[in-house]
């Protein structure tokens, strides 16, 4: 990928002070964009992401806001014009995992996960779109999950939830085009560096083709290259799973 591809460009990465979000906003950072890192509870790993930005010689803001609440949304997208006075790129990375057996899945659980996984990339592509209209230009990618395409029993919630990911990118993709694209990134099993590799991590490996997990890494490029080469691709999943979906 050219450096500097995106210099000049504003880049809004919810989720972004940690893990995969963090390498997100790194890797647009080191590509020319200033970032803002929005977070929630990780207030610390944000502050520490902003100034790894900023030592790369980009500007970059931190926000906190819940995305599961529109007016916090609507706050800091507001926060993003100030600031920046323009956006290019969104990344609807924030997102929430748990397991829960389905007979003990809890009208809270339920909730809580469609909350920020579903109705928290909507408002935020909302609010984005009304900024990117403005400049009749910019890309929506949406962090999905290869649960949004397999049924995964202990986790029936999110699942639900990321399969819904999935078709709100492809009708934002209608609704916006031709002058916004909007896209979806599903993951497979992604490993941390902090992460050791549980005996269920294993299986999982050895049932990918490519016998490695992916790292943030992985899914960090392709976000990268749909924002920087992808200017006639839009309503699309990209399965970044090592193989791991194929039947």
């Amino acid at each position: 990928m050219p450096e500097e591809s995106l210099r000049g460009q504003v880049v809004l990465v919810t989720g972004g002070g940690r893990r995969i979000g963090r390498v997100i906003a790194l890797t647009f950072a080191r590509a020319g964009a200033d970032v803002a890192v929005n977070y929630f509870n990780s207030r610390a790993e944000a502050l520490r992401t902003l100034k790894e930005i900023q030592a790369l010689g980009r500007s970059a803001i931190a926000l906190r806001a819940d995305v599961s609440k529109p007016a916090e949304v609507r706050r800091m997208f507001s926060q993003v014009k100030r600031r920046f006075h323009r956006l290019d790129v969104l990344v609807n990375n924030a997102g929430i995992f748990f397991p829960v057996r389905w007979d003990r899945l809890s009208e809270k659980d339920w909730d809580r996960v469609l909350e920020i996984n579903l109705k928290g990339p909507f408002f935020a592509a909302q609010a984005a779109a009304k900024m990117m209209l403005a400049r009749k230009r910019g890309h929506i990618i949406n962090i999905s999950s290869l649960g949004g395409l397999q049924a995964w029993p202990s986790y029936m919630h999110y699942c639900a939830s990321k399969a819904g990911n999935i078709m709100l990118t492809r009708c934002l993709a209608r609704a916006l085009a031709p002058r916004i694209r909007v896209n979806s990134i599903a993951p497979g099993t992604i490993l941390f560096p902090d992460e050791e590799r549980t005996p269920a991590l294993r299986r999982s490996i050895r049932g990918t083709p490519l016998k490695r997990p992916g790292r943030p890494e992985d899914i960090a490029e392709m976000a990268l290259c749909l924002a920087t080469h992808g200017d006639y691709i839009t309503g699309q999943v990209f399965v970044v799973d090592g193989g791991q979906s194929i039947p």
